[in-house]
């Protein structure tokens, strides 16, 4: 694999493996292994997937969060929900080395179909570590740092703006300001390496080492890049860091996308 995160043919590697699970979460994952299977039985389960810091091998002890995919062999009922977040709260309350556990969920026929190639498709096969059942990734293909990837992975970014700005309304506690500010700055900064991603020609999904990157091209920005960085790996209660980023430097990055990569709504 290259310094760029791609394979020798160019095409993106896989970020995550099993083996760089930092020792103190490894027992996090085992805990996570044993709950999915218990609530959700083969019948129900395609297969399990880990992604984020725990299976690059960056994780911090107290500081990162546990981050799981479940592709279910049917879409995902309320039933199924209610038993994700059984596990998210069991691991959250049972592992202080964690800090939150988020499960999502879709069905393995979506995440193979052709709408969600450059999505869905694109996280599994790039972005998550088997961790149960038959891995989604050998029926995808091989992805490259183009700017279909980019406009198709990140760029609804218009979209989302109103939702956070009613979220951020209604955020009155610090909890729910830090759990949004995590949302927002991990899909900013996902956002603006997206952006920069084909003239740079490879692929991360390190919140630092994309924030860095971004400050290579636009170097007006990249401290507000860093907040957001900084945002999505330690959650701020801070409401005026959630509105630097969702009044400021979310609506300049969301034109800057529709500039460069095309807007994700006018896809056919």
């Amino acid at each position: 694999m290259s310094g760029r995160g791609l394979e020798s043919d160019g095409t993106i590697a896989r970020e995550g493996s099993s083996s760089r699970v930092p020792d103190a979460f490894v027992p996090v994952v085992d805990a996570a292994r044993a709950q999915i299977t218990e609530k959700f039985p083969g019948d129900r389960l395609h297969s399990a997937y880990l992604y984020g810091s725990i299976p690059r091998g960056t994780a911090v002890p107290g500081v990162s969060d546990l981050d799981l995919l479940l592709a279910l062999r049917d879409e995902p009922t309320k039933a199924d929900r209610i038993g994700a977040g059984t596990i998210e709260a069991a691991l959250d309350r049972s592992f202080p080395q964690i800090n939150g556990v988020g499960i999502l969920m879709s069905s393995a026929h979506t995440l193979l179909s052709e709408r969600e190639r450059h999505d869905g498709g694109f996280f599994v096969a790039c972005l998550c570590t088997p961790l149960l059942g038959s891995d989604l990734g050998e029926h995808l293909p091989r992805y490259r740092p183009t700017s279909l990837l980019a406009r198709e992975t990140n760029g609804d970014l218009p979209r989302v703006l109103p939702r956070w700005r009613a979220r951020a309304a209604e955020a009155v506690t610090d909890a729910g300001r830090r759990g949004l500010s995590r949302i927002v700055g991990r899909k900013i900064v996902r956002s603006g390496f997206t952006l920069i991603m084909p003239r740079w020609g490879g692929w991360t999904s390190d919140l630092g080492e994309s924030a860095e990157l971004f400050g290579r091209y636009y170097p007006e920005r990249c401290e507000q890049m860093r907040l957001a960085a900084a945002a999505g790996r330690a959650p701020s209660a801070d409401p005026e860091v959630l509105s630097l980023l969702i009044d400021h430097l979310g609506p300049w990055l969301a034109a800057e996308y529709t500039a460069v990569h095309g807007d994700k709504a006018s896809r056919p």
